[in-house]
């Protein structure tokens, strides 16, 4: 018995991948047609409902190409991308990194997918805490990757043990039913979580494993009294009912009886439109499932360009052939050949040289950082009354 996981060496190397890359690559090489192709990766369409996508997985896909002999180009993680955009670039000869395609792809799709969900859930929120709690619908194997994804996405926090190793970011989360159920007593657990937890993990305590939610909430207030952060409510849906009428009540018995200090925080069951149903009434939201395992985001690779003594635009039907970049004018993004002058002034070009003979030539920036450009992006999707893309081939090439 094992854990059927592929080991990092093997995704470098090329081994986790569809078999009839590595055959293509050994045809290519044995009949003599080993050129330098331009191959983009991007996104043609998005899932239903779904306008814009967040790009993700850059630093990992860089990880992967890592020392093999090709330039790539990239928008920086972070970025709000439109179908028909690029978002990556490998140039090179294409044994170098062929083979690779799978692994590139799923990295990217994935992250990409996650990140997006995570920014239109975050969309919804507002200016109330997203908390991510969506590790056990994950292989336990990916999981910093699931958790750097998300934060990707823009949420606040996320909940893995492991993201302080990989991320260097703190987890949350304070208590799960089992603590009630071991102690048979909801207040002996409370009393004990209070007793032994590091004091600077915020006191939030479950209110709905036994009894009525409000019942409990008041309960925990007046036993932890000034030192109770919060109460969770994580109500089956079996017994939910209608979630805000019971965040109405417990908010309400609170404040009558002078325990307005404390939040609280709805998980269980999260999304955009439930979110949206509690946002007045609710301090932050823990979202799970609806973000470990969103909608995909459908990241193809395509050659555009093939060189056989000049570069030659190429590709199959339906892609649009050539080397392109984006250029990102306020509420205004433009597809151009790669090389084109921006179309005005104030203009920010989205795709820019990241990788340089199989080393990374930029500073890559720490998860927070990304997080930035992300909820950035957000605040400026949010000022625009609509967003137009403009495919222009021919411009300035």
């Amino acid at each position: 018995m094992r854990i059927y996981v592929a080991k990092e060496e093997e995704i470098k190397g090329g081994e986790a991948t569809d078999i009839y890359f590595i055959r293509t690559v050994d045809v290519i090489k044995k009949a003599g047609k080993d050129k330098p192709v331009r191959m983009e990766f991007h996104a043609y369409s998005l899932p239903k409902g779904y306008e814009w996508g967040i790009f993700a997985g850059l630093e990992e896909a860089l990880s992967i190409l890592e020392g093999r002999d090709v330039n790539v180009y990239a928008m920086p993680e972070g970025t709000i991308f439109y179908p028909k955009e690029p978002l990556m670039v490998i140039e090179g000869r294409y044994s170098e990194f062929g083979e690779l395609e799978t692994a590139l792809l799923g990295v990217l799709r994935h992250n990409t997918s996650i990140a997006t969900k995570a920014a239109r859930i975050k969309l919804s929120a507002g200016d109330k805490a997203v908390l991510f709690f969506g590790l056990r619908a994950v292989h336990p194997a990916i999981q910093p990757s699931v958790d750097r994804a998300a934060l990707v996405g823009g949420v606040d926090a996320v909940a893995g043990n492991l993201s302080e190793k990989y991320l260097g970011v703190k987890p949350v989360g304070t208590m799960p039913h089992a603590l009630m159920i071991v102690f048979k007593d909801e207040e002996e657990a409370w009393i004990a979580f209070d007793k032994y937890v590091d004091p600077t993990v915020p006191r939030i305590v479950l209110v709905d494993t036994f009894y009525d939610e409000r019942h409990s909430a008041l309960k925990a207030a007046k036993l932890l009294k000034e030192k109770l952060y919060g109460v969770r409510l994580d109500t089956p849906g079996s017994r939910r009912g209608n979630m805000r009428a019971i965040v109405e009540e417990v908010r309400w018995t609170l404040d009558l009886h002078g325990f307005k200090h404390v939040k609280i925080i709805v998980s269980g069951g999260m999304d955009e439109e439930k979110i949206k149903e509690l946002n007045d009434v609710v301090d932050a939201f823990g979202v799970g499932t609806a973000i470990a395992f969103p909608p995909s985001v459908d990241i193809s690779a395509d050659i555009v360009e093939v060189y056989d003594g000049a570069w030659e635009p190429l590709s199959k039907r339906g892609k649009l052939p050539g080397f392109k970049t984006v250029y990102r004018c306020g509420c205004e993004d433009y597809v151009l050949p790669y090389g084109s002058k921006p179309p005005k002034e104030g203009c920010e070009e989205l795709l820019i040289k990241v990788m340089e003979r199989g080393k990374v030539i930029v500073d890559l920036p720490d998860i927070m950082k990304i997080r930035e450009r992300t909820l950035k992006g957000l605040k400026e999707l949010s000022a625009c009354k609509e967003r137009k893309v403009y495919l222009l081939g021919g411009v300035g090439s």
